[in-house]
């Protein structure tokens, strides 16, 4: 099974709200770059990367969750994030029944996951 095969398994098997939630998050971190590749990963997660990884998705019994790993250092004028606020890397977005994520500010997050692991990259290769 393909990664993006996995993924449309994961959002078949929670029906309702999480699933219906996890397809409407992906589908709008993949609007964000053509680019973006969809990975299945550690036993079972959602990854979306580009030069990097950029969010790791996760269905829980009350919440889907998108952990940015290197949230901490991304600006969030919007205030997208709203969990793991006080880690030194991570941060999240936890999404419960009846919750909203503004389209567009979670777009830019994701935009700016993307620059954050691009300007690593250049600096690794120097």
């Amino acid at each position: 099974m393909t990664p993006t095969e996995a993924i449309d398994d994961l959002i078949a098997r929670h029906q309702v709200w999480r699933g219906a939630t996890l397809a409407t998050l992906r589908k709008t971190i993949l609007e964000v770059d053509p680019e973006i590749v969809e990975e299945w990963k550690w036993m079972g997660s959602p990854v979306w990367e580009l030069d990097g990884i950029i969010c790791v998705g996760n269905i829980f019994k009350n919440k889907v969750q998108l952990v940015f790993m290197n949230g901490a250092a991304l600006d969030d004028p919007d205030k997208v994030f709203n969990a793991g606020l006080e880690g030194n890397q991570r941060r999240s977005i936890d999404v419960f029944e009846g919750d909203h994520v503004a389209e567009g500010p979670f777009m830019t997050l994701v935009r700016a996951a993307i620059s954050f692991n691009r300007a690593k990259r250049k600096t690794k290769k120097k």
